[in-house]
């Protein structure tokens, strides 16, 4: 059976009906924003998966992680100073040698020529240096022989003359003779003092020239011995005393000049050698501290050379012993250790963790005081090392946090521990 409907007194007013949606509407929608929009993006696990650390006022032990290799302290290259066949090895890898040991005997043909060539030179030389010496000296001789000879006739001359104007006076000597004797004594006279300024110069001439010549002497038998020298450097001698490394030769092979024939590690004791981080690199000095562990001791050193060239994002320090070193060590050893940048100091201190790698230490997961979920927090952090991180903000000690890895967690915001 039909009956009528009845509306709503609202429907029957198109007026009243938009009033109703638009209501409805305005207050929907702030709702769905406040319900849907600000809800948390939430994930459950369980507590076991995930490692949880606390908050805590302790000292900051300001250090970097070493891994370094052990080095000699001192390193000898040996070089082929000149070229050659091998004719014999005298000694091999691995053997300890003492300085001017024969190591390797070289031949060369064509150096050998070269030596008796320049050698021969060299002599010619110096045989004309000291020819010229010896007339220098020849002169010398002959220029005082030459001035005596005058004062000599000097004399001479004045004893005939006078003898003669004796005889003169009693007629018994011509004035023919004692004119040409007076003119003989007259020649010597005026001979004299031109012969003794010429012996004067001549001698300051020699004086100067002798140094001249004994220095270009001296520098050409120092150009002989160095030119004979060159066929002793055929000898290979291991220039200091030490362990042989490195070397492999066989004989009849040839060697050019320059080219390396071994490495010799004098018996001065090791260093070690440890790439760091480039982040530490403003930050590690000469004269700093380390402490590295072998045979079951921490042996101190300290930072002797900074290499200041980064390559594979890492530069390289050079570390001495402080005291003897341990004994045993062989080189290419890695050890373990720590090198300090700083003093201690109490700051807020946060285990280090997997985490940092993927939010770089600029949020965490703290825990709350249930212990039952996990909420994300920006943080801001200071110095690190490989045990510790320094909170600067905005963590209080006590409070505990997730430090375990936070792959797949970095769009979320809460977490929920199951037991």
């Amino acid at each position: 059976m039909d009956r009528p409907l009845h509306h709503p007194w609202w429907y029957r007013k198109p007026v009243v009906r938009t009033g109703v949606a638009f209501v409805i509407v305005a207050v929907a929608v702030p709702l769905a924003f406040a319900w849907f929009g600000n809800a948390e993006r939430t994930l459950r696990l369980p507590a076991a998966n995930v490692t949880i650390a606390t908050v805590a006022r302790a000292p900051f032990h300001d250090f970097v992680p070493l891994r370094a290799k052990v080095v000699a302290l001192d390193t000898v290259y040996l070089d082929a100073l000149e070229g050659g066949r091998v004719e014999r090895v005298r000694a091999e890898a691995g053997d300890t040698v003492t300085a001017g040991q024969p190591l390797v005997e070289l031949s060369n043909t064509e150096l050998e020529l070269d030596v008796l060539d320049r050698e021969g030179r060299l002599i010619e030389s110096i045989t004309q240096l000291q020819a010229y010496e010896t007339q220098l000296e020849q002169n010398r001789m002959a220029n005082q022989k030459a001035l005596a000879q005058i004062e000599y006739d000097i004399v001479r001359l004045q004893r005939a003359l006078t003898r003669r104007k004796a005889l003169a006076v009693r007629a018994l000597e011509s004035a023919e003779s004692q004119d040409a004797v007076q003119d003989e004594l007259d020649h010597a006279t005026k001979l004299q003092p031109l012969q003794a300024e010429s012996n004067h110069k001549q001698e300051e001439l020699r004086v100067r020239q002798l140094p001249q010549i004994q220095s270009q002497l001296q520098k050409l038998q120092q150009d002989l011995q160095i030119t004979h020298s060159k066929l002793d450097n055929l000898v290979v001698r291991a220039p200091v005393a030490g362990r042989l490394t490195a070397m492999d030769l066989k004989v009849g092979e040839n060697k050019n000049r320059g080219e390396r024939f071994a490495e010799i590690t004098p018996d001065t004791g090791n260093k070690l050698a440890a790439a760091v981080d480039e982040f530490y690199l403003g930050r590690v000095q000469v004269g700093q501290t380390a402490m590295m562990e072998a045979s079951g001791q921490l042996w101190p050193l300290h930072v002797m050379r900074v290499y200041p060239q980064v390559k594979d994002g890492t530069f390289t320090v050079d570390l001495a012993f402080e005291r003897t070193g341990p004994t045993g060590l062989l080189p290419g050893q890695a050890l373990q250790g720590k090198l300090a940048l700083g003093a201690d100091r109490v700051a807020t201190i946060l285990p280090a963790g997997a985490f940092l790698a993927r939010t770089g230490g600029d949020w965490v997961f703290v825990v709350s005081k249930d212990g039952r979920s996990a909420h994300r927090r920006a943080i801001k952090i200071g110095r690190q090392n490989a045990e510790q991180v320094e909170v600067l903000s905005p963590l209080a000690a006590g409070e505990r946090v997730i430090v375990s890895d936070y792959t797949g967690l970095e769009h979320v915001d809460r977490i929920d521990l199951r037991g």
